[in-house]
């Protein structure tokens, strides 16, 4: 398994390079070990296989939709991935009990919580479950975040390569009183997070959080 992990994905990372210029310099920032939850924005089928190739050797996992695994094809690589099926638009209890699992063992979990593609790479409102990951593994979270990859498929059509570029910031983790996170503060705690990713891409891209005037850090401990 180790070994068709390994040639999977260098085979990716080789054929993303053949279609995209990879900006790809920030990685660095990444943390080598330990548990980490990256919150990134979504834009297409292109960013899990991309970030799962470029993060290596480090595991990385995270949630992809189970309508996914009706795909013989997709069922097999996201299986190598070790890739956590996910109910959309409901409490899905087990994905979350393997989430942190995943994270006990020093795993990458990879979030992306708007809950779904954008596909114009617009961010749109996040969705409160990556607080309550965050705040039962007590995971670091670092944001990261792509832009370029929307015009991936016009510029296939055109035979041109697209230019990829891909954004780290500062890894925190979420301040909170214990037993005092309701629902209206996982909403505020998930928009503090949305706007560390908006902060990183370009204004055009920042969506539902353009407004970086109404950005806080009231949940925010920078590490």
């Amino acid at each position: 398994m180790n070994l068709a992990y390994t040639v999977v994905n260098s085979s990716i990372r080789s054929i993303t390079r053949i279609l995209c210029n990879v900006d790809d310099g920030q990685l660095v920032k990444v943390p080598k070990e330990g548990p980490l939850i990256i919150a990134s924005n979504h834009i297409n089928f292109m960013d899990i296989p991309l970030l799962l190739s470029h993060l290596q050797p480090r595991k990385i996992t995270g949630f992809v939709k189970t309508e996914t695994w009706d795909n013989p094809v997709m069922a097999i690589l996201f299986n190598l991935w070790g890739a956590i099926p996910i109910q959309r638009g409901e409490a899905d209890a087990k994905a979350f009990r393997s989430g942190l699992e995943a994270l006990r063992q020093g795993k990458i979990l990879g979030i992306a919580p708007e809950g779904t593609r954008s596909g114009n790479g617009r961010l749109a409102r996040g969705l409160p479950g990556i607080v309550l990951l965050a705040s039962h593994s007590n995971a670091p979270i670092l944001p990261l975040v792509y832009y370029g990859g929307e015009r991936l498929r016009d510029n296939i059509n055109q035979f041109r390569r697209t230019d990829f570029h891909i954004r780290v910031g500062k890894v925190f983790r979420l301040s909170y009183v214990p037993g005092k996170i309701d629902r209206d503060m996982r909403g505020k705690m998930v928009d503090e997070i949305m706007y560390q990713l908006a902060i990183l891409l370009p204004e055009e891209y920042r969506g539902y959080y353009s407004d970086t005037t109404r950005l806080t850090t009231n949940h925010i401990n920078f590490v």
